[in-house]
């Protein structure tokens, strides 16, 4: 299962300090905000509730316990000092008085609000606010009337008799527009929030410095990282300071020092066992051809020898012969470890090559060919030949009969088939088949062949740019596909 993509670890750390300078510009933006419109609230209520007091004083003496309209609306005028509205209330009688003449109360727009009704009436005062009034205290409220925010402060007028004081039931309300200090508190609020997203700005710019200098060595861990992986032993990074990416960075340099050290003795290990191995497989070679010819000597005088003395004959002779092969396969591995094996391109028709390699063999009988009318194609027959000899001699020599070969072909490759129809290789053995000296069972330890051939075969099929797999057919045996280009390149890089 896959994951989706995901954002770098610059996006991501950038994205960590703008949301923290956003949470942190909200949260004191928020605060601020929160303390300075409460700050400023009280500061107007408060001399609201001063003026207020201050205009009841001069009520005092009242005319008279029961005022009339006339009275009520000198009072309610007396309220209505200053910027503000006044209401005046003596059981169901209602007067109203607005500010005196002179410039507007503040308002949206810069006027006085345009208002459809009375601003204080006995529908605009709510009830619970006259019935806190009408119990002898003084109460106010906050409300918004047509977009305009204004505080209705109500109080009661008492009386003294026989130095006892009496709610005399006149209440009187003022109500005074609160729209200064709520563009004031709106004012705050703007500024905060500019200084908040100033502050955001500032951080992702500290972020983005932040992060540079962060990244950059975890950028050049990971080239350097690269490099290494890609064969680059000598790749080291630059130490600088002494913090913990210091630290990441030695480690690296001490890791990448410690792998070159050891893959280099490794190199040369594996060079001196390719070395000794060609040279011992060159120097056999003329020991071995010696011996060659006395084993065919010997295997033509084995008929006439007595028998212990004629099967020690035919065994030298076999085991010379093995010996040879095995010796051959070495010199011919060396040659593809160093790199020196080269194609010896030709133009043939493929199916003739394909019947001549088993011609040769005499295994024509033995093998059954699918070949079409013409095929040609430019590749080394001589490494072709190997290759087909040897999946064609491991199928009869392994596999159950029958044992057929298949060549099918189009504008660009041409494809081998060799199968038999045996039980197949076991499913633990397939990914080893083209390991060099693996043998499939313990038991075949000792066998005609090298442990070498399907590895050669795989060196030739990739010297010509193509491949060898093998799998078990769906109806049984195992089946062997050589896959190669159908015009293979020139060793310079040309293709014909």
């Amino acid at each position: 299962m896959t994951s989706g993509p995901s954002l770098g670890l610059r996006a991501r750390l950038l994205f960590a300090f703008a949301l923290l300078c956003a949470v942190t510009a909200a949260a004191v933006a928020g605060g601020l905000y929160v303390q300075a419109r409460n700050d400023i609230l009280e500061r107007t209520q408060d001399a609201a509730l001063k003026a207020t007091k201050e205009r009841l004083e001069t009520l005092f003496p009242l005319r008279t316990p029961a005022p009339d309209r006339i009275e009520l609306g000198a009072i309610a005028a007396t309220m209505a000092e200053g910027n503000s509205y006044a209401l005046a209330v003596y059981r169901e009688e209602y007067v109203e008085a607005g500010p005196p003449p002179g410039p507007p109360p503040t308002a949206p727009g810069g006027g006085r609000p345009d208002r459809n009704g009375p601003l204080l009436s006995s529908e605009t005062v709510s009830a619970d606010l006259r019935r806190t009034v009408a119990a002898g205290e003084i109460a106010w409220q906050r409300v918004v009337r047509e977009g305009t925010p204004f505080l209705i402060i109500g109080a009661p007028l008492v009386t003294v008799e026989q130095d006892r004081s009496r709610v005399s039931g006149i209440e009187v309300y003022t109500a005074r527009s609160l729209y200064p200090e709520q563009r004031s508190i709106d004012w705050l609020a703007t500024r905060a929030w500019l200084i908040g997203g100033a502050a955001m700005a500032f951080a992702v710019v500290v972020a983005l410095l932040a992060t540079r200098s962060v990244l950059r060595p975890v950028r050049e861990l990971g080239r350097a990282a690269r490099l290494l992986g890609e064969g680059e032993l000598r790749t080291r990074i630059a130490v600088r300071g002494s913090d913990e990416l210091a630290d990441v960075a030695r480690t690296f340099n001490d890791t990448a020092a410690e792998l070159e050290r050891h893959v280099t003795q490794l190199r040369e290990m594996e060079a001196d066992a390719r070395r000794f191995v060609a040279d011992v497989s060159h120097e056999l070679r003329t020991p071995l051809a010696a011996l060659a010819a006395v084993a065919e000597v010997l295997d033509d005088e084995a008929v006439r020898l007595p028998e212990p003395a004629g099967k020690a004959a035919r065994l030298v002779t076999q085991e010379t012969l093995n010996l040879t092969t095995l010796v051959n396969d070495l010199i011919e591995i060396s040659r593809f470890d160093s790199g020196v094996a080269a194609l010896s391109l030709n133009e043939v028709d493929v199916t003739e090559l394909v019947p001549a390699t088993l011609r040769v063999r005499g295994w024509s009988d033995a093998v059954r060919t699918e070949l079409p009318a013409s095929a040609t194609a430019r590749l080394d027959p001589r490494r072709v030949d190997v290759v087909l000899a040897n999946l064609v001699g491991n199928a009869l020599r392994h596999g159950e009969p029958p044992v057929s070969v298949r060549l099918t072909a189009d504008p660009h490759w041409i494809t081998f088939e060799v199968r038999d129809h045996g039980p197949g290789l076991d499913a633990s053995v397939l990914p080893h088949a083209f390991d060099r000296f693996y043998k499939a069972s313990a038991a075949r330890a000792r066998s005609e062949g090298s442990g070498l051939g399907l590895a050669i075969a795989l060196e030739n099929a990739r010297l010509h740019r193509g491949d060898l797999t093998v799998a078990n057919a769906p109806d049984g045996g195992a089946l062997f596909t050589l896959r190669l280009p159908r015009w293979a390149a020139d060793p310079d890089g040309a293709s014909a």
